[in-house]
């Protein structure tokens, strides 16, 4: 606590753009600790490094305004 107390009250310094908890971070988390248990895991590292860059591509996608995810999942496989 010692340590990190500057920052146990960042969301009172930035209302509206830092959250007060991390349910956010457990969300978007969720779909691939599902995906995870319902599979066993990966028995191949690039298998598990694919599944985290798609992850990654359409939730920076979700991110922008008027984006299609596809439409950025599509650019990006085919650059």
């Amino acid at each position: 606590m010692g340590t990190a107390r500057d920052q146990l009250l960042t969301f009172v310094d930035w209302p509206g753009q830092v959250g007060a908890t991390n349910n956010a971070c457990e969300r978007d988390l969720r779909p691939a600790v599902i995906q995870r248990k319902v599979t066993n895991g990966y028995r191949a590292m690039w298998a598990a490094q694919g599944e985290a860059d798609v992850r990654t591509v359409v939730d920076t996608a979700r991110l922008a305004p008027n984006t299609s995810v596809f439409g950025t999942i599509l650019m990006t496989v085919s650059a």
